[in-house]
């Protein structure tokens, strides 16, 4: 690891204004362990993550890591908890370690994490509230908001009634940021007549759902007496097979497509994409109804607590790029800094039942880029 100096908060004056008002707002200091198990990153981030963590081995073999981010820490720490499933909210301040190319592998993170609670507008909007106090806390006041709400795009795909592979390769790319509009016209082709050494799998997989598929295919590499091929899992095998097959059977119709675009397209004040979308699923006939009443209820919930809906940007195909977020997300830049985000976050509703818990859990949180805001803080203070 690169020797650098950590940033010290004790007795910063922001560190002092960020937590005073986390705590004023009801949330629990917390202070997870810096050595944690690697495999929840690994099995949510992907293997990509592996090259950016700071890996070790306790003597049993169990793989560990020093925390490369305060999210999942925090989260696990709650699950292990007597409050598991009940609301609570915390706040954190501290380091994290992950590898970042010239920059310091060392670095402090703060931010909110709230858990358990089922008024997700009204929760939604309070963690943007709170988000634009800590670009305050450190003197940071041009601030653009971006936001964005996957659980819309979810909704449509639901709504098109698209084929399940379809939906899960349009899924990811949109939360990988690859681009939807290039994949979408490739899903729009006509297939073509060329053959493939597999065509006998694709053929029996013609019409299977994913559990059929993964099913299959288990069979057929337990047969070949093997688990995986080239580093690729059976589920992933399974999923690039069911995607073949189902592309063999025909083309994105392009009355989907052309919906898809028109969604995608739709960017502006969030009053404004409200109307978009209201009348987009009524020429459509698409029922969206009830993402776009949450994504209205958040906005009246954001209006209540002083923030100014008219100079918020929504997007519906603004994502952050990570696979778990399931609703609102959004993220904090300073005015003219289109790549670095102050401030980032969002809902993740599916996270807890991913590290073990039995029963759904809503959350949403954000973390804070103290370097970033500590220099753009500065820079405003001379000026």
């Amino acid at each position: 690891m690169t020797a650098t100096a950590t940033p010290n908060a004790a007795g910063s004056a922001w560190a002092d204004t960020l937590l005073l008002s986390f705590a004023q707002a009801g949330y629990v200091r917390a202070e997870p362990a810096i050595l944690q198990p690697a495999e929840p990153f690994l099995d949510l981030s992907g293997e990509d993550i592996r090259k950016s963590l700071y890996l070790t081995t306790d003597p049993t073999g169990e793989e560990l890591c020093l925390r490369p981010d305060l999210t999942i820490p925090v989260a696990r720490d709650y699950l292990a908890s007597g409050r598991a499933g009940q609301p609570a909210g915390f706040s954190y301040l501290g380091p994290v370690f992950r590898y970042r190319g010239g920059q310091a592998s060392e670095f402090l993170q703060a931010g909110i994490e709230s858990f358990g609670r089922q008024d997700r507008a009204a929760a939604d909007a309070e963690m943007l509230a709170l988000a634009l106090e800590a670009t305050a806390a450190f003197g940071v006041r041009e601030v653009e908001i971006r936001t964005g709400d996957v659980a819309l795009f979810n909704a449509l795909l639901d709504a098109l009634e698209l084929y399940p592979v379809w939906r899960r390769r349009l899924i990811k790319d949109f939360n990988r940021k690859i681009s939807l509009e290039q994949d979408l016209e490739r899903l729009a082709l006509a297939t073509t007549a060329t053959r493939s050494e597999y065509e006998g799998v694709l053929a029996a997989l013609a019409g299977s759902d994913r559990k059929a598929a993964l099913a299959f295919v288990t069979d057929l590499m337990s047969i070949a007496g093997t688990t995986n091929v080239g580093g690729r899992t059976t589920a992933e095998i399974a999923d690039r097979f069911l995607e073949q097959s189902t592309l063999k059977g025909g083309a994105l119709p392009r009355a989907a497509l052309a919906v898809l675009k028109r969604f995608l397209a739709i960017s502006g004040n969030p009053d404004e994409a409200i109307a978009e979308l209201r009348a987009l699923t009524t020429e459509a006939k698409l029922d969206l109804t009830g993402a776009i009443d949450q994504f209205e209820s958040r906005v009246g919930f954001m209006a209540a607590r002083g923030i100014d809906v008219k100079q918020t940007r929504f997007s519906t195909a603004f994502g952050r790029g990570l696979d778990y977020y399931t609703g609102f997300e959004f993220e904090l830049h300073h005015r003219g800094n289109g790549a670095e985000p102050l401030v980032a976050g969002g809902r993740y509703d599916g996270l807890m039942t991913q590290l073990g818990s039995a029963a759904p859990i809503p959350a949403v949180g954000f973390s804070v880029w103290v370097d970033a805001l500590t220099r753009i803080g500065r820079k405003e203070l001379k000026s």
